[in-house]
């Protein structure tokens, strides 16, 4: 029997709808900017949209950053399938413009981008932190520790190398950790982690 926390592909009908003008958004800007790799619209539906769909059910309620948002993955999916205040974190200028294209052309009025390097970023209490494919865990649970408040959780989507990535992040940080299957890659795992502080503190 499936469990309650196991995280879902189920997307309803309106929400589908806004993910796919998203989606098409995502195609026709990536010709420019080099988003995600070039895949049929299809393909990126299950690579990309529904990957980070199935984080949702995993998300605490609270204030949410996703920290090196890139062309919005997980950041404006979770947006898309939630209102409370996202805050979306990316050095770069011409994804931070699509970011808040997207954001404008969907009318998701809890979105704020941040055009900056996440250490510069300045964010109100956060409790989840989200990040996909954007650096090892010992330098996620960095930023982790700097951005959330003392009660937040922090989930990653984590390909092959989560459980090599917790043994290497073991020595240096202390955390309570749950870890879900992905239901879109056999060989990825989702981490939700929390209670997050350096090991000796």
């Amino acid at each position: 029997m499936k469990q309650p926390d196991q995280p879902s592909l189920d997307v309803p009908r309106e929400t589908e709808a806004r993910l796919r003008d998203y989606l098409r958004l995502l195609l026709t800007w990536n010709a420019r900017i080099n988003l995600i790799a070039a895949v049929p619209e299809e393909e990126a539906w299950q690579r990309h949209i529904l990957d980070c769909w199935q984080m949702l059910p995993l998300l605490p309620p609270g204030p949410l950053a996703d920290i090196g948002s890139g062309g919005g993955l997980p950041g404006l999916v979770i947006a898309i399938g939630r209102e409370e205040e996202t805050h979306l974190v990316e050095s770069d200028r011409r994804k931070c413009a699509f970011l808040m294209e997207v954001a404008r052309t969907l009318g998701l009025h809890h979105v704020r981008v941040h055009p900056m390097r996440i250490e510069a970023a300045r964010l109100p209490k956060i409790e989840v932190l989200t990040a996909r494919a954007l650096a090892p865990l010992t330098d996620l649970l960095a930023h982790a520790a700097r951005i959330l408040a003392p009660s937040g959780t922090a989930v990653f989507l984590k390909g092959r190398t989560a459980e090599a990535e917790l043994t290497a992040a073991a020595p240096h940080w202390l955390m309570r950790t749950e870890r879900f299957p992905s239901r879109t890659d056999a060989q990825a795992t989702i981490l939700r982690l929390s209670e997050i502080r350096p090991a000796g503190v």
